[in-house]
């Protein structure tokens, strides 16, 4: 017998049944709650959500909208083709995945099993093209040339082939209108991923891209892309449990893309890409002296923009590809070719995203910043062949010496020693290498108000910014590289790299004459693209306005209605007006007329006097590469800028086609005589700026440029005296830096 007394034993059994009911009870009440959660709460979503059980969706990919040229050509257009598609659900349902059936698919077409299989599997990380970025759940189209005969093949051995479907559908095609590719303006599409059909989900979780889609990556078709791509329609099943059709849940029907009105006039593109590509086989058979063989000429771009609108007429970028080798997905050999060091990234829109000094087309960007410094306009300068600062000699092209010469006729003969006496005159104004606190960098500060080191905004994807090397950038850059210079400078090494290295490890950050003197000719850290310089020499020509480059005109409905006009934009006004500006016009005419250009225009078709027409040719040197080749200018309607990575001097690699695109353009054959019938884009031409003697504007009556649109010139106020001129006989021993010389 227990020696528990009957009494505590009672007290525990009681204790314990309490618990027991407080556990039940709380297990009813939770289960009751959840009851009324499932059931009152939440029960309308609920059943939405079983009956949606019984509903399938079949999709109906909406027809993407045209890219068409200023004139409606299609440059990016769809076509009806026979398309076969896998799905990988069904593939995974079969014992051996789908081997066989891809197997047999791929005799059906006559192409090795390997490549079929290759196309279904599922892009990551370690998986080469060609694979699949899109959905996995999304049929995956396996070819798009399928034949009648094959489809009809696989559409009556269904058995055969499970999950397999060969079907009409809608793909894109880059028309190639006039013969001009604009590869790198258009872009491609390619499908949607899963984690963008998340992301572009809205609040109320529609999904804003299906499975189905496909997505620009690139180009007009990035930027673009919501106009483009419609509004897919769905077709709702009702289906049993089984999964038999019992009737209809309604149907959204498929929305077509809206239509991109381009100002790309189709015709001056395919000039602009043939001159281009012209221009860099003419220069790979001209002898560089320098590294003793011909030039490379591996790259180059040109733009064409309109002076009074910003808006871009040509775009060209070299090496180029064919945006068609993206629709219905790339082969593994296509894409190696497009991303390999072999074919220099044809990818890469060079006009936007290629970088390189700009020699001496910066001078009148120089030119501006001596002014604004207050440097005599009309004062001399000495150009010597050459000057020895900071114990390092800076020269001019071919060691040219002009004696004392205008800035006008510096800029027209290129002379650098004028410029590098400025610019190293103004940075001892500043402190040296003791910079005063209230430093004023005229140089720095004027390039960065022409639009330097900062994108135009232009509605492509990728644009760079360029660099201006100024004091903010010398520090910033001194701060991430002070560890590496450092490290080389004690391993005590005596080649060229291990003294700069010792140098700038020393005091990297600091401001040399030789960064300085550098800079004033577009040399040194200096980087910019082809399209600011287009940017800059267009608001020479406008009369001081930077326009936001731009391309988009307009985005037209499927039945030609306008839905969004896509206007000209102002983003503000370069420093050089009034005196300054007609200064650099007339300096820059004179390039064309006795200049450093005038052996490419001066009876060579070209019609002096009847066109007014302005230039700057840049040769910018480039440290372990042969010299880039710049041709920057304008006339009264149009700003043309060509750039050669190792093509030669600026004139020489590029001049000949820059003036054939003029030919074109106004219809000058080549005997020089002007046919406007001939003439690619035959429209008046707006006068320039003109000015009074004391420097006010005579302001023109407005000209019409574009329908519903005019231009009319400002007036600037007139320049005030500025003091006299620089005096180089103070010249003093400091320490250069930077790198290379520009040449005209």
């Amino acid at each position: 017998m227990s020696n528990i007394p009957e009494t505590g034993r009672t007290r525990r059994v009681t204790i314990r049944l309490v618990v027991l009911q407080v556990l039940v009870l709380s297990l009813l009440a939770t289960l009751g709650g959840r009851l009324w959660y499932l059931q009152i709460r939440n029960g309308k979503e609920f059943t939405e959500k079983a009956q949606g059980n019984h509903i399938r969706e079949v999709v109906e990919p909406a027809v993407r909208g045209e890219i068409l040229d200023a004139s409606g050509r299609i440059l990016a257009g769809n076509e009806t083709k026979l398309v076969v598609s896998v799905s990988r659900t069904a593939l995974l349902q079969q014992k051996d995945h789908g081997k066989a059936v891809l197997t047999r698919l791929a005799d059906v077409l006559g192409v090795p099993a390997d490549d079929v299989k290759n196309k279904v599997r599922l892009c990551d990380a370690k998986t080469p093209q060609p694979c699949w970025n899109g959905s996995p759940y999304q049929p995956i189209p396996v070819t798009q040339q399928a034949t009648t005969q094959q489809a009809m093949q696989i559409m009556e051995r269904r058995e055969d082939f499970p999950g397999v479907t060969a079907q009409p559908t809608a793909l894109r095609r880059y028309t190639n209108a006039e013969g001009a590719s604009a590869a790198q303006i258009l872009g491609y599409l390619s499908p949607v991923t899963d984690d963008e059909v998340t992301k572009s989900a809205d609040k109320t979780g529609r999904e804003r891209r299906l499975p189905s889609d496909q997505i620009g990556r690139a180009g007009l078709e990035s930027v673009y892309d919501d106009d483009l791509r419609g509004t897919t329609g769905v077709d709702r099943l009702e289906v049993d449990n089984l999964g038999r059709v019992i009737g209809s849940a309604g149907t959204t029907p498929a929305q077509s893309g809206n239509n991109l009105v381009t100002s790309i006039d189709a015709r001056v593109q395919k000039v602009v890409e043939d001159q281009l590509n012209q221009a860099m086989v003419e220069a790979r058979t001209q002898y560089d002296k320098e590294t003793s063989r011909n030039y490379i000429a591996d790259s180059g771009a040109a733009v064409v923009m309109d002076v009074h609108t910003g808006r871009i007429v040509a775009m060209a970028s070299a090496p180029t590809y064919d945006p068609n080798l993206w629709v219905g997905g790339i082969s593994a050999k296509d894409y190696e070719a497009l991303n390999s060091k072999d074919s220099n990234y044809p990818l890469i829109n060079r006009a936007i995203q290629g970088q390189s000094a700009p020699g001496s087309t910066f001078k009148v960007i120089s030119t501006t910043a001596a002014v604004q410094a207050g440097y005599d306009l009309n004062g001399h300068y000495p150009c010597p062949k050459s000057l020895t600062i900071g114990g390092r000699e800076f020269k001019n092209f071919e060691s040219e010496q002009f004696g004392d010469i205008s800035l006008e006729k510096a800029l027209e003969v290129s002379c650098d020693t004028v410029f590098y006496g400025l610019a190293y005159d103004q940075w001892m104004k500043d402190g040296g290498l003791k910079p005063k606190k209230d430093a004023q960098d005229w140089f720095f500060k004027t390039a960065h108000e022409f639009g330097l080191g900062a994108k135009t905004g232009i509605d492509l994807p990728g644009e760079v910014a360029g660099r201006v090397p100024d004091r903010q950038w010398k520090q910033s850059y001194y701060d991430a590289m002070k560890t590496s210079w450092c490290d080389q400078a004690a391993k005590g090494g005596h080649e060229y790299a291990d003294e700069i290295a010792r140098e700038n490890c020393a005091d990297g950050n600091q401001m040399r004459a030789g960064d300085m003197v550098n800079f004033a000719i577009g040399q040194g850290d200096t980087l910019v693209t082809p399209l600011q310089m287009a940017r800059i020499y267009s608001a020479l020509a406008n009369g001081g306005t930077l326009y936001r480059p731009t391309i988009g005109k307009a985005v037209v409905s499927p039945d030609g209605s306008l839905v969004r006009d896509i206007a000209p934009h102002e983003d503000g006004k370069i420093p050089a007006q009034g005196k300054l500006l007609q200064y650099i016009d007339q300096a820059t005419a004179g390039v064309i007329t006795s200049g450093t250009a005038a052996w490419k225009f001066t009876g060579s078709g070209w019609p002096q006097g009847k066109i007014e027409l302005h230039a700057k040719t840049g040769t910018a040197e480039v440290a372990g590469k042969q010299t880039t080749s710049w041709l920057t200018t304008y006339s009264n309607d149009y700003a043309v800028v060509m750039t050669i990575s190792q093509g030669g001097t600026g004139s020489g690699g590029s001049g000949d086609s820059v003036r054939r695109i003029y030919q074109a353009l106004y219809g000058v054959d080549d005997k020089g005589t002007i046919d406007n019938g001939k003439a690619l884009l035959p429209k008046p031409q707006a006068e320039l700026p003109k000015f009074n003697p004391d420097g006010t504007a005579i302001v023109p009556t407005a000209f019409s440029y574009e329908p519903g649109a005019t231009f009319l010139d400002p007036a600037p106020p007139a320049q005030a005296d500025q003091p006299a001129g620089l005096q180089l006989a103070a010249v003093e021993p400091t320490r250069g830096g930077g790198y290379g010389r520009g040449r005209a």
